[in-house]
């Protein structure tokens, strides 16, 4: 299998991280790929028509996308255990509360560092960094109840922090989240997140 992948992406991260924990990170080649919401990356547009990471080559040629898609199909290929049955719903309401996490964070960088100084949106920025305040919010709510979980709502949930903590560490989120900060204390040691970390800033 090939991911086209940057190693800073949150979403990248959460299929290494599924891969890892599934015992299949082995079998995925990376694939570099400079996606940019507006200078498009033709080799990945080539299998992505969005010019979205990650993108997933499966060794039958299939292209698959987004994040969400590639991690379902990687826990069917290993028989896992990351949708469990019983709480599946669950589960995939909050790895998607997570990607909103991500998105929105995703979407602020974007902001302050893609689009020309004089055009930047100070109130988009503040909009977005809105949404990850109420979803850390929700996330603190769940937090303390996660114990040993390991599934994609927490893997989706450590990437996310894992995110803020690499572009937006002045936001000081463990302060206001102790729940959160100390259920990440522990699950970001786990050698999935270690191995996955993005570089430094």
């Amino acid at each position: 299998m090939k991911l086209f992948y940057a190693p800073a992406s949150p979403f990248v991260r959460k299929c290494l991280v599924a891969a890892a924990e599934l015992g299949l990170r082995d079998r995925i080649e990376l694939v570099s790929a400079a996606a940019h919401p507006i200078k498009r990356d033709a080799a990945l547009v080539a299998h992505n028509p969005l010019g979205k990471i990650p993108t997933l080559i499966t060794d039958a040629g299939a292209a698959l996308y987004d994040s969400r898609v590639i991690c379902e199909y990687l826990n069917a290929l290993g028989n896992g255990p990351l949708v469990p049955d019983a709480r599946r719903f669950e589960v995939l309401t909050e790895q998607s509360l997570a990607d909103g996490i991500m998105d929105a964070a995703v979407l602020a960088r974007y902001e302050m560092v893609a689009r020309p100084e004089p055009l930047r949106w100070s109130d988009w920025v503040e909009g977005q960094l809105a949404k990850v305040g109420s979803g850390l919010d929700a996330l603190e709510a769940r937090a303390a109840a996660f114990r040993a979980r390991v599934d994609l709502g927490t893997l989706a949930f450590g990437c996310a922090l894992g995110y803020l903590d690499f572009r937006f560490a002045s936001l000081g989120w463990r302060d206001r989240h102790p729940n959160a900060a100390a259920w990440f204390e522990r699950f970001g040691a786990r050698p999935s997140m270690v191995t996955t970390r993005p570089p430094a800033a």
